[in-house]
């Protein structure tokens, strides 16, 4: 259907959006075709949804920052550059759509780090502007838990209200879900992430980055209660990591003030002891708060949601508290542009878009 090209100038950039949402809903009652970008981190990533479902989800990751042992902005936003237009053509093809045929993009606006985030603003801006269609801005904590709603081979989804445990790299929180887009934070990390601390302990014992994943499977052959670290206890449902990091670093210096083989030695305990006790000081305070909202539905999401230990305990806690679990397709747990495009998806069938004034956010709040 040909759409009119003046009204979607006048849309993007004069006009309250909320008033032409139907109208522009009406050009695409047949298919609900979203293109979705991701460039929140050192990740770019383009996907394509059709009515909900997964027709692409393209992925290019950046190898540069192994060197560093930790993510560099200025390198991250240069290789998002390189690779959001090949990204995205892939995502297109492999979708076996034409450009023409998307309904609107959707692209993840904050919170990240701010150079990344400006390439894929920019570029959503700037295609949207070239197809007169919508733009949709996206939170990208809000992409993670939406995750859950992309269409899947067993139709099972969270029911609203649940409480969403996201946990990646950047960010730890306990999400009251109360709708698509009704989200209340109930508790998050002061300090660091417990990915963070993964990665920090990680490059402490000369684990290559991204060490989090390697943690994770040395851990595997080790004894999780070996070695005990602490667990902060702080009030309500917040988190802190810093201590737990800062315990590891002393740990490991006294240790090898007497072995200078202790780490390679004990590697696996080490993983386990220290995967264990970060693990067990996330379920303590979502336990506590499933208690006392009296939610029997919880989701994991984020980075970290891959963490084997971490799926294995919400299946098992999960039946001890009598949970209904709802555990992401690895495909969906680290960084890509799939949620972003579900959380799109939602936003275009509530006609909420955004004008090309839109600008990013690297502390966008739920």
């Amino acid at each position: 259907m040909k759409r009119n090209a003046k009204t979607f100038q006048y849309f993007n950039y004069f006009c309250d959006v909320k008033k032409i949402s139907l109208k522009i809903i009406k050009l695409n009652n047949k298919r609900t075709i979203i293109l979705g970008i991701e460039s929140s981190c050192d990740d770019t990533s383009a996907s394509i949804l059709i009515n909900g479902e997964v027709k692409s989800n393209i992925v290019a990751g950046q190898d540069v920052h192994r060197t560093y042992g930790g993510v560099v902005p200025e390198l991250a936003s240069r290789a998002h550059q390189q690779n959001i237009i090949p990204v995205v053509d892939t995502a297109i093809k492999k979708a076996n759509i034409n450009k023409r045929d998307i309904s609107a993009i959707a692209f993840t606006r904050g919170p990240g780090l701010l150079g990344s985030l400006i390439v894929g603003t920019s570029f959503a801006k700037s295609f949207a502007l070239a197809l007169d269609i919508p733009l949709v801005e996206v939170n990208h904590m809000q992409g993670h838990i939406l995750a859950h709603f992309i269409k899947n081979n067993e139709n099972k989804y969270p029911s609203f209200p649940f409480i969403c445990m996201t946990v990646s790299g950047g960010h730890t929180q306990l999400v009251l879900v109360k709708g698509y887009f009704d989200m209340e934070v109930l508790g998050e990390t002061i300090d660091d992430a417990a990915g963070e601390a993964f990665d920090k302990a990680a490059k402490i014992m000369g684990i290559p980055y991204p060490g989090g994943p390697l943690i994770d499977k040395f851990a595997k052959k080790g004894d999780p209660k070996k070695y005990k670290f602490p667990i902060s206890n702080l009030d309500n449902y917040n988190y802190s990591f810093s201590g737990l990091k800062t315990s590891i670093l002393y740990f490991l210096q006294n240790q090898m003030s007497k072995n200078q083989k202790f780490i390679e030695q004990n590697k696996a305990d080490i993983c386990a002891s220290y995967q264990y006790t970060i693990i067990k000081s996330l379920f303590k305070k979502l336990i506590k708060a499933t208690r006392d909202y009296k939610i029997k539905d919880v989701a994991i999401a984020g980075g970290v949601s891959a963490n084997s230990l971490l799926r294995a305990e919400l299946v098992r806690i999960g039946k001890q508290e009598d949970w209904q679990t709802f555990i992401p397709p690895f495909e969906y747990t680290t960084d890509n542009a799939a949620m972003i495009a579900i959380a799109g998806y939602y936003k275009f069938l509530k006609g909420e878009f955004v004008g090309q004034n839109i600008v990013p956010s690297a502390r966008l709040k739920i």
